[in-house]
């Protein structure tokens, strides 16, 4: 009966730690089940921490990830990415055939950086939007010839502001001494020599401006004449060419206005005529001279 008793009792002391091993289980199954850490109890007697599955240690805040996405941060779409900016084109000031004084004052500026070898006349032609592309060229800015609001701020930043002169030059070469002929009276003094015409009224040069004349083919006649017509918007018949601020002179040849010679310089030649390049000292001219004054073409 002790042997049965003692049985008993190992019995029950088994039963009790399978009971109590089978709760452990259970708990352990429970706590991984909901991503808790257990605490086990290691054979030295310390803690030991378990991490939940799928957790790790934290990444430090400048790791690159070693996979695709996340799976909780969802790929950048095309919809959502803003497209690259795009800068506004500058806009256009000035362009060949313009004529104005800020046209003026842009061949003064390019003359003071070393892009433009002429005198300001004023009217953008092919010579100045040359110039503008080689200063547009030296600052990397596109090569398109035209002056537009990035070029002019350029313009504006690297030179200074020009002087009365440098805006208004008398003419791009020495004047000539005047012909005796020119000496008295109210008279258009054309050098052929200088390239120069001289407003003179007894003696004294009212204003001085360059001039072209005609081919080896269509010459300017020399010798002294006088101002027989005026015509403000004149345009040639034989030509079909315009004439502005037209004085004649002789037959059909006339001190007068030439946007080629503006554009173009001396690498042109008039028909006959007596062209000027600037345009607001013909038009001063223009308003003094009278039918009946002097022309006195010389050498």
């Amino acid at each position: 009966m002790g042997r049965a008793r003692a049985g008993s009792r190992a019995g029950g002391a088994r039963t009790s730690r399978t009971s109590a091993a089978a709760a452990i289980g259970v708990l352990a199954l429970a706590g991984l089940t909901a991503g808790c850490r257990i605490e086990t109890t290691a054979p030295d007697g310390a803690a030991t921490g378990t991490a939940a599955p799928g957790t790790g240690a934290p990444a430090p805040d400048d790791a690159k990830p070693s996979g695709g996405p996340s799976r909780t941060t969802p790929p950048a779409t095309s919809a959502g990415t803003p497209g690259p900016r795009t800068s506004p084109r500058p806009r256009t000031l000035m362009s060949v055939g313009d004529r104005s004084e800020r046209v003026r004052e842009l061949q003064a500026r390019l003359r003071l950086t070393g892009h433009f070898d002429r005198n300001p006349t004023g009217y953008y032609g092919a010579v100045t939007a040359a110039s503008v592309r080689s200063f547009q060229d030296r600052r990397g800015l596109p090569r398109t010839g035209a002056a537009d609001t990035v070029t002019w701020q350029r313009l504006l930043a690297t030179t200074r502001k020009p002087t009365a002169k440098e805006l208004h030059p008398p003419t791009e070469r020495p004047v000539a001494a005047p012909d005796p002929r020119c000496m008295t009276g109210r008279v258009l003094c054309v050098s052929k020599n200088s390239r120069t015409l001289s407003w003179m009224i007894d003696g004294r040069v009212v204003s001085s401006m360059d001039v072209r004349f005609g081919s080896q083919y269509t010459p300017t006649r020399d010798g002294a004449f006088s101002v027989y017509w005026k015509s403000r918007h004149h345009v040639s018949t034989l030509y079909d060419t315009p004439m502005p601020y037209a004085m004649f002179f002789s037959g059909g040849q006339a001190v007068h206005f030439s946007p080629d010679f503006a554009a173009r310089g001396y690498s042109g030649a008039s028909h006959g005529c007596v062209n000027v390049r600037d345009e607001g000292k013909i038009s001063s001219l223009f308003a003094q001279v009278r039918n009946g004054d002097k022309v006195v073409v010389y050498w």
